[in-house]
């Protein structure tokens, strides 16, 4: 299937709500992802501005149904970037995720001084680990129940890419 990676806009509000506004997706992100048109217009809003990240919405047929991002640490980790993304779920098992990641690693590698970029999915999720791998990231560490997700300790698996 056909998409493509493009800037975020605020014209993709109402779709990026309706595709996100889902228990399964919602469930293996952070606390912190949109949960409501209003959090859907300060997201957009940031991700169109910030010229510190890559935030890109993944758009089929004229809509943005998904969303990637890569965005650089600061300090002692500034060689290194984290990757988060997510795809609503009527455009799932078509490879469009492992496209995404390929893609939007290859930008980020270019544009930003960064040896490393790291991605963060819950031990539940295992269609992410399957994206990440098919993608070229490699499993560096396991965190055994640090994170907690709608009221369960779950484990915090570490895949990464290198330059």
């Amino acid at each position: 299937m056909n998409f493509k990676l493009r800037p975020w806009t605020f014209k993709d509000v109402e779709s990026a709500y309706k595709n996100a506004h889902n228990i399964n997706i919602t469930k293996n992100m952070s606390d912190g992802f949109p949960e409501s048109i209003e959090k859907w217009k300060i997201f957009i809003d940031h991700a169109s501005r910030n010229k510190s990240v890559l935030y890109y919405a993944i758009e089929i047929n004229g809509l943005a149904v998904g969303g990637i991002g890569v965005s650089p640490l600061k300090d002692i980790k500034r060689k290194n970037a984290e990757l988060g993304y997510w795809l609503g779920e009527d455009f799932w098992g078509k490879g469009i995720m492992t496209q995404a990641v390929k893609d939007i690693v290859k930008q980020a590698f270019e544009k930003f001084d960064i040896v490393r970029i790291f991605a963060t999915p819950f031990e539940t999720n295992v269609a992410s680990h399957k994206v990440l791998e098919k993608a070229g990231f490699k499993l560096e560490a396991r965190y055994a129940k640090i994170v907690i997700k709608n009221g369960e300790m779950l484990d915090e698996l570490v895949y990464a890419i290198r330059k």
